[in-house]
C-alpha cells in the first residue's frame, strides 16, 4: 500500500547537529517507546499495567524526554506507538515526537486497531523528503505485526529504510524474516531497524543475514529490559554498501528497551533525492 509521506509542520532547530547530504552521514535511531510508558522494574508490568489502556499524568512528561533524545539524529524508527487513543489522550504519538523534536517529516502505521481503546503502531521521523512510503502486513498466526518501508531517491542507487516489530515466537517470526527478505532483496542499500524480539545469534536472523547479506555492525547490544538489560532483541541491520561509523545502546531508560544509535556513511553513488528540509519546508514527498 502506497501512502504520502506526513508532515509534521514542525519548526527544525537549525543548531543540531544532523548530517549534511554533502558529508554523505546520518544519524539513526531504532526505539521501542513502549507508548510512552517509563518501566524500571519487573513489577512495573503488573503494577503499571492500566497504562497500556488509560491515560496517564507522566506519559507526556516521558514523551517530552523521549524527544529531547531524538531530536539529534536524522531518522528515527519507532515501535510500540500509538496513533491516537484513550490511552494515549489521543494523541499520535509520532507526530507528537516529530513536533517536540523539530522533524518536518512523520509517517505512522496502525497495525492493531482497537478503536477508542489503542491504535498500536510504528512510526518514523525523518529530516529528509521521503519518495515513497509503503505499509506491508507480516505473516502470523495472530494478525498485527507489520513493516514500514520508507525509500529515499530513485532507480538502483535508492536507500531503502525498513521498520519492523515482529512476533515473540520464533515460527512466526522465521515467517516475517522471510517475508521481510524478500523485499530487502529487490534493494541495494537497505537498513532494517526495529524490535525484531530475536537475539542475534538465532536461527531465524542468520537466516536473513545469509540470504540478503545485511550485516550487524556490533553483536551482543543488549536492550531489553532497560533496567538490567540482558537480551540483544532489538538490532540495526545495514547493506554491505553503508559504512557503519559508531553504534552503540543509549542509556535512557524511557522504556522497558533502550535506544540504539548508529553513525553511517553513504556510498557516494546513493541517490537520496533531494536535501534535508529548511526551518519551514513542510512540502509532501511523492507517492507512488
Amino acid at each position: 500500500m502506497a501512502s504520502s509521506y506526513r508532515s509534521s509542520l514542525a519548526e527544525r532547530d537549525e543548531s543540531l547537529p544532523a548530517a549534511g547530504i554533502g558529508e554523505r552521514r546520518l544519524r539513526l535511531l531504532t526505539y521501542n517507546i513502549q507508548t510512552g510508558i517509563a518501566t524500571s522494574r519487573y513489577r512495573h508490568y503488573l503494577t503499571h499495567s492500566w497504562k497500556h489502556v488509560l491515560p496517564c499524568a507522566g506519559r507526556r512528561d516521558n514523551l517530552d524526554r523521549i524527544a529531547s533524545l531524538v531530536r539529534h539524529y536524522d531518522i528515527v524508527g519507532l515501535q510500540e506507538a500509538d496513533a491516537g487513543s484513550l490511552r494515549s489522550g489521543y494523541v499520535n504519538l509520532t507526530e507528537y515526537l516529530a513536533s517536540h523534536a523539530g522533524f518536518p517529516y512523520w509517517y505512522d502505521q496502525t497495525n492493531r486497531n482497537f478503536g477508542m481503546f489503542a491504535q498500536h503502531s510504528m512510526g518514523v521521523l525523518s529530516r529528509m523528503r521521503a519518495a515513497e512510503v509503503r505499509e506491508y502486513r507480516l505473516p502470523g498466526a495472530i494478525p498485527g505485526r507489520g513493516a514500514l518501508v520508507i525509500r529515499y531517491g530513485r532507480g538502483r542507487d535508492a536507500l531503502a529504510l525498513m521498520i519492523v516489530h515482529l512476533a515473540l515466537g520464533r515460527r512466526a517470526r522465521l515467517r516475517q524474516l522471510g517475508f521481510i527478505g524478500e523485499i530487502a532483496s529487490a534493494h541495494r542499500h537497505v537498513i532494517l531497524m526495529g524490535d525484531l524480539n530475536c537475539l542475534s545469534d538465532s536461527p531465524e536472523l542468520g537466516s536473513l543475514i545469509e540470504r540478503v547479506g545485511l550485516r550487524e555492525p556490533a553483536h551482543d547490544l543488549h536492550t531489553f529490559p532497560s533496567w538490567q538489560p540482558i537480551r540483544n532483541i532489538d538490532h540495526i541491520l545495514v547493506s554491505p554498501s553503508i559504512r557503519v561509523d559508531d553504534v552503540s545502546v543509549l542509556k535512557y531508560p524511557l522504556s522497558d528497551h533502550l535506544p540504539i544509535s548508529m553513525e553511517i556513511s553513504l556510498p557516494q553513488e546513493m541517490e537520496l533525492g533531494g536535501q534535508h528540509t529548511s526551518r519551514w519546508d513542510s512540502h509532501l514527498a511523492t507517492a507512488f
